[in-house]
């Protein structure tokens, strides 16, 4: 039989760790499946070396991965496990090339702030590499993201541990959110009549114009949208927020997501520094400007740039400093140990993770003391932050979540061809003056006018009507298959939200539902009606856009699994084919530090396990390969071992961690394939893999706690040596000699 192929992605921290402990022993049981598996780098690093691979001497040249794998996902025969990587921002893009130049890579420094067409150009390459490069790319699907049902059997019969009491009253913790001025309260939006090339164009008050963008396929019965944030309305709500904080004594904690919305959130995240500084940034501009501080990169950019001063000049701006944290509330910490503040950098506090972690904590977040404190969570703009304040009230009242009762909460995802805001950013402009921002086609006409201010952040969004059918048609489905409701969390008083409950609306027509549950709520009233579902024991499916999918498929399962790494995330592609992501990666830095300290890597590769069965099954299917049928049961299996049977990391160092938790998954897997009877070649070949696992068990383990303890080095963060990490995440000659033998 023919092989059939696997793509297995290469990116980056904690995941690309896992793999060089994960990937042989996959490597190695698949080839007896007629199943090749390849790995296609989409790591930061990877990305920048390809975006100027033209820049590059022939022998440190390497395949532009992502795009080839951009023109894989259409096609029928797409078969790609996608591990987390980073969306970085401009200090993680700076770090990354920084190793690289150092690792002889001839490539040219980020421009801050290009003065020149040559570096304008190097800036737009950058800019490709920056914020969610890669999931726009792959996600030729909708998705579909749930616990496995013995990951979720698991869970409640071994809770996890990390639930915190909510106060019985007076908690101060609230979600602060602006009334006015807005995304939500700007946004127009339209379904194209026809389609049309269009462009986008600044008119200022003198009505001479710019085009900002221009060439956009605009697509027949694709949603349109524009929406405007107004920096004066966002850094009036900031000064009231810090107001909020300090007179609840609560901590002021800011939660956007500047690595995935890469133009749009690292702005509001700066003007939230100027705001909270604006005393030492206004008695020291003209340091500061001297410095070239882009405060877009957190007050960290501040810090790092003083260093060069004097002592007397530095020293008296930190005294500055200081004086504006005894005066201000008190910032949530990062690192309270470190003294690394959620103003920081705009990489280390990501809403879709930390606003669970504030739910899991009972409203609370950490202080620069290292103790819980409520907290006063600032999402500015209304279109999700509004479901947010529904899981505080609810816990105020209900008090917290019970891990080994609550129900689960699956998500049919909206997000096939770039679809809604993760989509917009080349479609993202801070206005150069006073005016307005256009939508207008190739005749002429204007679609959508925004008034904007000078430094308001502009957006445009486009959505699929291929991509919302198939939406449409997912949701009923999964109702179908799980008997759950179905809620579309859609607002009738937002303007995208509107123009798509007419399109669900209709498509709904197309599916006898007459027998299912299929609701239209606002995403305040759904977080109500699911809430009440789930602490019932009740199972329910969110059937949300592209933003609520990547918020609530973290905050669900966090409170559920107390991670959301162990989700299946499964993406049918339009065309055929599946893309099977494996989980957050949030946590991960934090993981790599604690290896490269320790030599213990705490990633949990359940996600990754989860993911590789779906991923045979497909094989399976599409190319009758009975074989893969076989692995994929027998893998099943074996994850209903390990879970039953305890062997995931620990956070502790000299105890089970990655290595050692995927030993025990290719031993329970071994297991299975020589136990079953469906296949005899495959049992002979597999029962003495099983045999020498089993009785290698105490040597294997022992071999791999032996090397915890001790601090390593792989090579690099971003960009580690390959011999180096394969060494240290391989550390057992006598589980390496079995795998390699097969």
């Amino acid at each position: 039989m023919k092989s059939s192929r696997i793509i297995w992605t290469k990116t980056d921290e904690a995941p690309a760790l896992a793999s060089f402990s994960l990937l042989p022993v996959v490597r190695s049981f698949l080839k007896h499946a007629d199943i090749e598996v390849e790995e296609f780098d989409i790591s930061l690093a990877g990305r920048i070396i390809a975006a100027f691979a033209d820049q590059l001497p022939q022998d440190l040249k390497t395949e532009d991965h992502l795009a080839a794998l951009g023109q894989m996902v259409r096609l029928p025969e797409a078969n790609i496990i996608k591990l987390p990587n980073i969306s970085a921002t401009i200090p993680q893009l700076k770090a990354a090339l920084k190793e690289l130049q150092e690792k002889g890579y001839p490539l040219q420094d980020y421009p801050e702030s290009p003065a020149t067409p040559e570096e304008e150009q190097i800036e737009a390459r950058f800019a490709k590499v920056l914020g969610s490069a890669v999931n726009p790319v792959l996600r030729e699907g909708n998705s579909d993201r749930r616990a496995a049902d013995a990951v979720k059997s698991y869970a409640r019969k071994n809770p996890h541990k990390m639930m915190k009491p909510w106060p019985e009253s007076d908690s101060s913790a609230q979600v602060a959110h602006m009334t006015d001025k807005d995304f939500f309260g700007s946004e127009q939006s339209v379904i194209l009549d026809e389609a049309c090339i269009g462009k986008i164009v600044f008119s200022d008050e003198k009505g001479s114009e710019t085009i900002l963008k221009e060439g956009l396929d605009l697509i027949k019965d694709e949603v349109l949208d524009t929406s405007v944030m107004n920096i004066r309305g966002l850094n009036n709500f900031y000064a009231e927020a810090i107001n909020l904080a300090k007179e609840k004594n609560a901590l002021l904690s800011l939660h956007l997501k500047a690595t995935m919305m890469k133009i749009s959130d690292p702005i509001m995240f700066g003007h939230c520094v100027s705001v909270f500084y604006e005393a030492v940034l206004k008695k020291h501009a003209d340091i500061i400007n001297e410095l070239s501080v882009n405060v877009n990169n957190g007050f960290a950019d501040i810090l790092d740039k003083i260093q060069s001063l004097p002592e007397e000049k530095r020293s008296q701006i930190e005294t500055d400093i200081q004086n504006v944290y005894d005066t201000q509330p008190g910032l949530a910490m990062v690192n309270s140990d470190k003294g690394i503040t959620n103003l920081h950098v705009p990489n280390d506090i990501i809403i879709d993770a930390s606003m669970p972690n504030v739910i899991r904590d009972g409203g609370k977040m950490w202080n620069s003391a290292g103790r819980l404190q409520d907290t006063i969570a600032v999402i500015p703009d209304r279109s999700y932050a509004t479901m947010y304040q529904k899981v505080i009230e609810d816990c105020k009242t209900n008090g917290q979540f019970d891990p080994a009762a609550m129900g689960a909460v699956s998500n049919v995802g909206l997000m096939a061809k770039k679809a809604e805001e993760y989509g917009s950013h080349d479609k993202t402009f801070e206005a150069p003056g006073n005016g307005a921002i256009k939508l207008v086609d190739d005749n002429g006409n204007c679609l959508m006018s925004q008034d904007v201010e000078k430094g308001d952040i502009f957006r445009m969004c486009q959505t699929k009507d291929v991509a919302i059918r198939d939406w449409v048609r997912l949701g009923v489905e999964r109702s179908r298959l799980t008997g759950a409701p179905a809620v579309f969390w859609l607002n009738f008083e937002r303007a995208h939200d509107a123009r798509l409950i007419e399109k669900v609306q209709s498509y709904l027509k197309d599916h006898d539902i007459s027998d299912l549950d299929v609701r239209i709520l606002p995403p305040d009233t759904a977080m109500a009606f699911t809430l009440e579902r789930i602490r019932r024991g009740e199972n329910s499916i969110a059937v949300t856009g592209n933003v609520l999918r990547d918020y609530l498929t973290d905050l669900f399962p966090i409170l559920e699994l107390g991670t959301s790494a162990r989700m299946l995330s499964i993406v049918p592609l339009l065309n055929g084919g599946g893309l099977f992501e494996t989980g957050a990666g949030g946590s991960a830095p934090k993981h790599v530090q604690q290896f490269l300290e320790e030599n213990h890597l705490r990633w949990d590769s359940l996600g990754e396990y989860c993911a590789i069965v779906p991923s045979i099954e497909l094989v399976a299917s599409s190319s009758d390969n009975k074989k893969a049928d076989v692995f994929a049961k027998a893998l099943n299996k074996a994850i209903g071992s390990y879970l039953e049977n305890g062997k995931g990391p620990s956070r502790k160092v000299n105890e089970i961690d990655n290595r050692g938790a995927t030993f025990y998954i290719a031993l329970y897997w071994a297991n299975a394939l020589a136990d079953q009877s469906e296949n005899e070649d495959i049992r002979q070949v597999f029962a003495p893999v099983a045999a020498a696992l089993n009785e290698n068990e105490v040597i294997i383990s022992n071999e791999l706690l032996s090397a915890q303890g001790k601090t390593v080095d792989v090579g690099g963060y971003f960009m580690p040596d390959p011999e180096a990490a394969a060494r240290q995440m391989r550390p057992s000659n006598t589980l390496n000699k079995i795998i390699d033998a097969l």
